[in-house]
């Protein structure tokens, strides 16, 4: 079976197939809308052949369906039929759950994914369980004010690498984990490394 995985970001659409060696994109953004998505992609992969499509989405997803609307992006996503669009079977999954799973080495882990937003998701024993910590109090704003892309730019790295450090310190304490159990992923092109580890951006 031939798979299309599709990874809704703020700012880009990423797209691979099964059999294709590099990776497609188109750009996203705040007016970007469920539907607009679709032709996007379905444009991109014109010459591409796929039999299944797994969505990484924004947001919190139940019954295979996008449960409200992404907070970086347009209208029109919530409850969106993605397989009657693409006209192939279709998985919709929390696109942190998808990303933590894909670096999933055992264990328990902690992901935060760094980008437009921040996306998270918590690994116990093989079992992902989808968080929504983003828009959670933090300082003067919530804890996406200050990890993503935006908190980068307007702080700079020093203070912003002692923001990222100070949330890891605290979301491994209330759940109650070794700082070594958490796994960071930069996805966002503010930033200036991708797919980047704690070590290689904290130290």
């Amino acid at each position: 079976m031939h798979v299309l995985v599709v990874d809704v970001g703020g700012t880009h659409v990423k797209i691979l197939a099964t059999g294709q060696n590099a990776a497609r994109e188109l750009p996203s953004g705040p007016t970007l809308t469920a539907e607009q998505m679709v032709a996007g992609v379905k444009k991109l992969t014109a010459d591409w052949t796929y039999d299944a499509v797994a969505i990484g989405y924004p947001g919190p997803v139940i019954h295979n369906r996008p449960l409200a609307d992404p907070y970086n992006l347009g209208r029109g996503w919530m409850g969106y039929d993605f397989e009657a669009a693409f006209k192939c079977p279709v998985k919709v999954v929390n696109d942190a759950a998808m990303q933590a799973l894909g670096s999933y080495e055992g264990g328990k882990m902690l992901f935060l994914g760094l980008g437009t937003g921040l996306g998270s998701a918590m690994i116990v024993d093989g079992i992902v369980e989808p968080m929504e910590l983003g828009h959670l109090p933090y300082k003067k704003g919530t804890f996406e004010d200050y990890l993503g892309v935006r908190g980068y730019e307007r702080l700079g790295k020093k203070k912003w690498r002692q923001h990222v450090a100070d949330v890891i310190a605290r979301l491994m304490a209330a759940l109650a984990l070794p700082l070594q159990s958490c796994k960071l992923f930069f996805s966002g092109s503010g930033f200036p490394a991708h797919g980047s580890t704690r070590n290689t951006i904290l130290t």
